[in-house]
């Protein structure tokens, strides 16, 4: 059997589209962190309306607010991961306000250090809820919209979980038991629905990054002893920055990878393929 070759012509169509989000919908809870923030803007300025949640909605929509003054499509809604209520009515406000939901990109997370001997029921509950579980019905909720929209002839969405190298990495000498077994967890969350929506055309991954620039990595960042420690173990040398997030992030998003479904991308500057 043999196949005739693309012109020129097919590679252009083909090709110059591939990390355009024009006409897309993009949902990122815990959208206005670090992290969350610059995926926010990186989506929208590659053509996505934009939703931002977390637990206050005033700080979601001051971010909405300033994406919109530079002349992008965007809101903020509150959402506390803590209810699975609020989470499945943040996804059906978004897809309302906008008419769809294509991109769910979940920068939702948190963690409560405790050693192994001092953890309590209580943080070990509220890191699986926040971690894994809502990240479990976020799945959910906005799975439902993209299964309805590919059935009504819309192009299949992706969703996207950030994880963590924690993900596969344990770290001694701190108290990583809740955070790293959710985040764990998260990677076959991530495989597993990437296999159940895989009929629909719809993709699934995560974004593992080490330690990056922002409010949750405040308390490594500014102990300069930390600092060099968690830097000299990075062999390129350095922390993260929110943007190193942004293009592996928008990757996953985007018509460059209909064909990835199921896998987690570290970004670590390359502690994992040294450990």
């Amino acid at each position: 059997m043999t196949t005739t070759p693309p012109d020129a012509a097919d590679f252009t169509h083909t090709l110059t589209g591939l990390f355009d989000l024009r006409g897309r919908v993009a949902y990122v809870p815990g959208g206005y962190g670090g992290i969350g923030e610059a995926v926010a803007w990186g989506l929208a300025l590659a053509g996505a309306r934009v939703a931002v949640s977390g637990r206050s909605g005033d700080k979601a929509e001051t971010l909405a607010a300033r994406m919109r003054d530079a002349g992008l499509d965007a809101f903020g809604l509150a959402m506390d991961a803590h209810s699975v209520s609020d989470i499945r009515g943040s996804v059906d406000a978004v897809a309302q306000r906008f008419g769809a939901l294509d991109l769910l990109v979940n920068c939702v997370g948190i963690q409560r250090e405790q050693m192994l001997n001092e953890v309590t029921e209580e943080a070990f509950d509220e890191v699986v809820q926040v971690n894994l579980k809502a990240a479990m019905f976020l799945a959910q909720a906005a799975a439902r919209h993209q299964i309805a929209a590919v059935a009504a002839g819309r192009a299949p969405g992706s969703q996207v979980h950030m994880l963590s190298v924690r993900s596969q990495l344990g770290l001694r000498r701190r108290g990583y038991s809740a955070y790293c077994a959710t985040k764990g967890a998260l990677v076959m969350l991530v495989k597993q629905h990437a296999m159940e929506l895989s009929e629909h055309g719809i993709t699934v991954n995560g974004v593992a990054p080490t330690v990056v620039r922002s409010e949750m990595a405040r308390h490594w960042l500014d102990n300069p002893e930390t600092y060099r420690q968690v830097t000299e173990r990075i062999p390129l040398g350095r922390v993260g920055d929110p943007p190193d997030v942004v293009g592996p992030t928008m990757f996953f998003c985007s018509p460059a990878a209909a064909f990835v479904t199921g896998q987690v991308l570290y970004l670590d500057g390359g502690i994992t393929a040294s450990q």
